[in-house]
Order: structure tokens, then sequence, then C-alpha cells
């Protein structure tokens, strides 16, 4: 057996044995350097209630070379591409050191969560919206976690929930879009041409309706 895969395998052994940080190691297909991990989203954050998997490729030179991770759960965070799910975190690059693991860097990933760098963003849009209005961001990136992550939504049963809304996932206001809904845009187009414009927060009040007509127009 060579190096790489006994450490790989004990990683995953110590992980199994660990019931205190709640994080999972497991192979994702024959492959012992093909794995997926996963954690819960951390206490008081929009992540809350979420489970979140991670995709985790081994490299050849593994620990001397960092490991290459995605998140699988579509995630809304400034760090996180919310389209590939491609993380933006130093130690996945050129912070890596041999003496991380596996568990140690989900750990990582998982107070990344907690703590967005929008200065260094993977996500400029998600970014954007972070330093316009965080209020309106954790609202988004909270539903994002329901939809996507399994949390509880406290709205679920009651009258007009149920679904996916749209405006949510893109984090609008519904007035917002409906306004340019009526001039006869489409629904989807308008949606698309708020989120590009961060139309939202004080941003509102700068962006005339003579611009995102022009936008819609595009």
């Amino acid at each position: 057996m060579d190096a790489r895969l006994r450490r790989v395998n004990k990683e995953i052994a110590d992980c199994k044995n660990d019931k205190t940080s709640q994080i999972k190691i497991d192979l994702f297909d024959s492959s012992p350097f093909h794995l997926k991990g996963s954690f819960p989203g951390p206490q008081g954050t929009p992540y809350e209630g979420g489970n979140f998997e991670v995709d985790i490729i081994i490299p050849e030179s593994y620990p001397f070379q960092p490991v290459k991770m995605k998140f699988i759960t579509k995630v809304y965070h400034p760090n996180v591409s919310s389209a590939s799910g491609a993380i933006c975190l130093d130690i996945l690059k050129d912070a890596w050191s041999p003496v991380l693991t596996l568990k140690s860097t989900l750990i990582s990933l998982q107070s990344l969560l907690c703590s967005p760098e929008p200065n260094d963003p993977q996500d400029a849009e998600v970014a954007k919206h972070y330093m316009t209005s965080k209020a309106s961001f954790e609202e988004t990136a909270r539903y994002w976690t329901q939809i996507y992550a399994g949390a509880p939504d406290p709205n679920r049963g009651k009258t007009g929930a149920g679904g996916r809304d749209e405006v949510a996932i893109a984090g609008l206001e519904r007035a917002h879009v409906d306004k340019f809904e009526d001039m006869g845009f489409a629904r989807s187009k308008v949606i698309d041409a708020l989120r590009r414009l961060n139309y939202r927060g004080s941003n509102v009040a700068q962006i005339s309706d003579e611009r995102v007509v022009e936008e819609l127009l595009k």
C-alpha cells in the first residue's frame, strides 16, 4: 500500500472515530482518492440547519499538494461560486501545509461559512450583495440553505408556501421584479437584469428605471 493510500485510509478512519466534530468523509465511488465530505451549517449563521456536501479529489502528491475541494451543495456565499461550487480559500491553494488533514480542511470550510471574505470573492455578484445589504444577503443565504441544504423552513405549511421562489433565490424584492415585469418584460429576464445590476438595498435609489430598462433591452 503506498503512502498516499495509507494516509487517506487513516484520515477516513480517524474521522469516523470522531463523534464530536460531525464531519463525515465517505467514498464517492470506487476510488479511494475521490471522496465526499459533509458537515452541518454553523449555528448562528444563515447556514444553520443545513447539511453541506463537498467533492474531494486527492492529488497524486498528497499531502504535499493541496486537496481539490468544491461544494456539491449549492451555497450562497461570497467565497463560493453559486454556479460551480468552486471555493476561494487560501489553504486550498498557496497556504496549504502537509500537516493539514481532510477533516481540518473541512472544518476550515465550515468556518468560512461563519466568516465571509467579500473583498476576496469567488462569486462577485454575491459579494456585492453582501456588501450592499448584509440583512438581505443573509435572508437569501438562509433561503438557499432551506431549498438546497435541507434546513427546516419555518414558513412551510403556511398559505402560499411551497415550491422554489426564483425572486428569493436571486436575493431580490418581489415588488421590484413586479414593477419591471408589469412593463412587459419576462420575469426571468427581469430577475437576471436586476441581479446583474445588484438592485438591492441602498443601490436601488442610485439605479434609474431607465438604466434597468437599458439592461433589459440588451
